[in-house]
This record gives structure tokens, sequence and C-alpha cells, in this order.
């Protein structure tokens, strides 16, 4: 691909905004200054503008914030509180967060510049484990609901007082462990596949529950591991290896069912067209 072509397809200039750019020489194709804007760009060539490298559309970028309590996972607070981008490096601060976790909760948080990449991880199945810690003990009839499930006409409780959500169904958890049951309070390792508001919160409240420490560990392969209270870290080889399996996967489930509804919309034509034929 022509050097200017391929700075217009890769970023906000156009094509003369781009041959402009390169002939003033803003920009370096692997660490030289190139000004032929008709340079033909070979595959694995790293392209500078103005210092900064260009990323071919397709290619994404994903970090694991350890988010600390008493942030927000918003752009802005209009009552002035603290956001995680008051803390991220500005690199970061186009980011999109993949999912929420409340000001009072904290751990690992995946941030990333693709909204395809956001989406599929949010809407995704994966399972999000977090680390409980409740007042008072786990009763039979909690763990019950762990297991089965439990729908909710009333889901008030635990949610945030300006939600405008009342009643929640809860899958069964995907998992739980409890690794300590006392009166006093109690510790769960718990894993959801969903990520519904305060879901966790809801949930435990509508035993009489209070959750005092909330702390997400892992989310589907990604870890937080040892990584500290407020820092961010991008993704291992390994871990950006699992999510392009992954996303191919989703791309291929989605393609399976468009094509199965392209098929039942014939199917459906077909059926409408030959009862219009006997009624003739």
């Amino acid at each position: 691909m022509r050097l200017n072509k391929y700075i217009s397809h890769n970023t906000t200039y156009s094509r003369r905004e781009a041959d402009r750019l390169i002939q003033e020489g803003h920009v370096k194709v692997n660490r030289k200054v190139v000004t032929e804007p008709f340079y033909d760009v070979q595959e694995g060539d790293k392209v500078f503008l103005k210092g900064k490298l260009i990323k071919p559309k397709g290619e994404y970028t994903v970090i694991v914030y350890n988010k600390p309590k008493g942030e927000l996972v918003t752009k802005k607070d209009d009552r002035g509180r603290r956001t995680i981008y008051d803390s991220l490096p500005a690199k970061f601060k186009h980011f999109i967060p993949v999912g929420r976790l409340d000001f009072a909760s904290e751990g690992l948080l995946l941030l990333t510049d693709s909204p395809k990449v956001a989406q599929a991880l949010m809407e995704g199945d994966l399972p999000r484990v977090y680390n409980v810690k409740i007042k008072g003990e786990v009763t039979p009839q909690m763990e019950q609901a762990m297991r089965e499930g439990l729908e909710l006409a009333d889901a008030t409780a635990g949610g945030h007082e300006k939600s405008q959500i009342r009643s929640m169904q809860f899958a069964p958890f995907f998992a739980y462990r409890i690794d300590k049951n006392a009166p006093t309070y109690s510790r769960l390792k718990v894993a959801l596949r969903e990520g519904k508001n305060r879901e966790i919160r809801r949930f435990f409240a509508h035993f009489g529950k209070d959750v005092v420490d909330l702390k997400r560990v892992e989310y589907g392969w990604v870890k937080l591991n040892a990584l500290p209270t407020g820092k961010s870290r991008y993704l291992t080889k390994d871990e950006y290896k699992k999510l392009k399996a992954y996303l191919k996967e989703v791309d291929a489930n989605h393609t399976t069912q468009n094509q199965s509804q392209i098929g039942d919309d014939r199917d459906n034509s077909d059926s409408t067209g030959a009862g219009d034929k006997e009624r003739g």
C-alpha cells in the first residue's frame, strides 16, 4: 500500500494532508524519514507520524488496570469524584472499559482502544472471578441460590440509590468456594458468567448480608496476580493469543447465526409464497 494511502486509511488525515506531512519530513518508516508519498509500505514496516507509531486498523491494544476503591469507571463525574482516567497514563485516556466496577469495588478492569473488542468481551460469557467478604455467615439458602439461580421482583437492595433497575434474574453461579464461614463475617470466591449492575451486592443483600469487600481477580483467562493497586499493564503474548482465538470464535458464531437467520427468512418467505399460491 502506498504511504499516503496507508496514513489516510489508518488515521484521521486525508490523502492530501498525508502528502503534505510526508513531504515536510514528519513521517518515518522503520525510523528513517521518507519524503516520497508513493513509497510502498510492506508488511512488517513500522510507520511513524510525528514520532507516534501508526497502528493499522484491525490491530488493537488491551490493558489490565487494578482499580482501587474510590474510583469511578467513567470519563467525568458531576460531583467531582476521582475516576480511573485520573490515574491512568495519558496514553490510555481514550481506552474503553470492558464493563464496570462500582465505586466501592476494586480489582481487575480491562480497557481497550477497540470498540469491537470491548463489545465482544462484555457480551461474552467469560467467567468473572471475585473475592467477596460479607457480614455474617453463608446460609444453606444462599448456597442453594448460588447453585440454582434466583429471580427477584424487587432487587433494589444492594443497588445504587439512583438505579432504575428494580427486578433482576440471577443465573446460577458458574462456581463458588467458601473460604471462611463465621457469624461475624465470611469470605468467598465466586465466578459469574455475566456482569449485571451490582449483581453480587444485590444477590447477597437479598439475604440480608452486606458486602464489605469486593475484588475482581480474573476475567476469562486474564488474572490480576501481583499487579499493584492503581497500576496497569499490557496483556502478555499468551493472553493476546487467547484473546485472538476467542475473537475468532465470536466472529465464527456470528457468521453461523447470520447464515441461520438468512435461512429462516428464506424458509418463511417460501412458505408465505406457497400459501399465497394455494389461496390464489
